[in-house]
């Protein structure tokens, strides 16, 4: 909405059963009713339909992308990826699917997909794998997740399909981030902030699929077992880095004890089939070759969940005389100046980022709210306007540049950003400091 005057203007609460009511109203377009399950060919409930399915993957991945620091630029890596996953498509059941495979610049081991397709792959899991197979295998259960719907499952389920296709989604939270306080006060997603939680029964199908698909493919499923094998060690240790992993993808003894049975019994075929470890290490050179700085990074992430900056920029330095260019590892650096009041020195490292990684959004970020801490609205403002053309729908970012408007004193346009804000986000600090500063100017009657 555009605010006008204070007359023009009558802001009305808007109660959840309005909200539900409204946004019924605009997913309307979406909501199916029967279809037919994919892998079974039954029929099932089901209120989220295939163009659905591909909106969110629209609406929601560039966020959690850049999220995780972007995409890999590495086009070996990339073109790899593509390839392997290109390669699975055919043994689906939803060969249609636009389905696209990417490397994320994250550091720590996760893997996932949206409903359309749309899959990211962290650099902390594929250091984490040993060769092709085990990444086949791991794409595969990703496909197979897809495949069965289950995000759309649990939209039907819990009855969100209105809530995730009016923005909702685009709410800024914290929930799991490894540092949720600064994630919070910067107005940032928190990593898998965005990402579908599965269930035990998922894990299971989709690893069911995932074995069927590579093994189809033509991959040993030895790889599904390797792959398992990992995912099960790292569930006992419960490393920091892994925590989005496990709270997306529940881990067990069973589903890695099934990959054995699988492997003896109804893929024993495949035990010929190759494996592919020295194609799988050459294209993924370029991220082995800073192994030693990325892991330098995962233990930094872990510090700053705990609070211990100071542990975390030793570490963060030590990973940047490793990978000066790395932009995840500036960008955490800039972060970890901002925990600390550093902000001349976060703007630093946020320009370095920049540099780097020009059309990646979290350093404008980073720089913007750095730059507004020292008041420096008029340039905070031209930061989060890039960050916007970059990466449009994050509503904190209309939130901060609106409150740069309201430092230069142009109460309208800081009216109009605020209002434009309180369209999506109605809790929180920063609603209510909007919503106040509507009522104090006159633009909203509380009466």
């Amino acid at each position: 909405m555009t605010v006008r005057s204070p007359e023009s203007f009558n802001f009305r609460a808007m109660t959840r059963r309005r909200f539900l009511r409204l946004a019924s109203l605009s997913a309307a377009g979406f909501v199916v009713g029967c279809a037919v399950d994919p892998i079974t060919g039954k029929k099932q409930l089901m209120l989220v339909s295939e163009e659905a399915e591909i909106q969110v993957d629209k609406q929601q991945a560039p966020h959690q992308f850049s999220t995780d620091y972007g995409l890999i630029q590495d086009q070996t890596v990339t073109r790899y990826l593509d390839q392997v996953g290109k390669q699975l498509v055919p043994n689906t059941h939803r060969t249609h699917m636009p389905y696209a495979f990417h490397g994320v610049n994250a550091t720590y081991v996760n893997a996932y997909t949206f409903p359309g397709g749309t899959m990211g792959i962290t650099r902390g899991i594929l250091l984490k794998m040993d060769n092709e197979a085990e990444l086949a295998g791991l794409i595969g259960h990703e496909l197979g997740h897809v495949n069965a719907r289950h995000t759309a499952e649990q939209m039907t389920k819990s009855q969100l399909t209105a809530a995730v296709l009016t923005g909702v989604q685009a709410i800024i939270g914290s929930k799991y981030s490894q540092y949720a306080d600064l994630t919070g006060q910067l107005g940032m997603l928190g990593a898998g902030m965005l990402l579908a939680h599965y269930s035990r029964d998922n894990e299971r199908e989709a690893d069911s699929l995932g074995n069927r698909y590579m093994v189809q493919s033509g991959y040993n499923t030895r790889g599904f077992v390797g792959l398992m094998e990992m995912l099960n060690s790292l569930s006992k240790g419960e490393p920091g880095y892994a925590q989005v992993l496990f709270s997306t993808h529940p881990m067990s003894r069973e589903r890695y004890e099934s990959a054995v049975e699988a492997a003896a019994a109804t893929f024993r075929m495949s035990s010929g089939f190759p494996m592919n470890r020295e194609r799988y290490m050459d294209n993924i050179a370029s991220l082995r070759a800073i192994q030693g700085p990325i892991e330098s990074m995962q233990k930094a992430d872990a510090a700053m969940g705990q609070k211990k900056y100071s542990e975390a920029e030793s570490l963060l330095g030590d990973a940047l005389k490793g990978a000066s260019r790395d932009y995840t590892g500036l960008v955490m650096m800039a972060k970890c100046q901002v925990s600390q009041n550093r902000f001349s020195e976060a703007e630093r490292y946020a320009e370095d980022a920049k540099r780097v990684f020009p059309k990646e959004g979290q350093a404008y970020h980073i720089s913007g709210f750095a730059k507004l801490q020292r008041k420096s609205f008029d340039s905070a403002h031209r930061e989060f306007a890039s960050y916007d053309r970059i990466l449009p729908g994050n509503p904190n970012i209309t939130f901060f540049k609106g409150y740069c408007m309201e430092g230069m004193g142009n109460r309208q346009e800081a009216a109009n950003d605020y209002a434009r804000f309180l369209q999506v986000v109605r809790e929180g600090d920063l609603a209510k400091h909007a919503y106040g500063r509507l009522v104090a100017w006159g633009y909203v009657r509380t009466q």
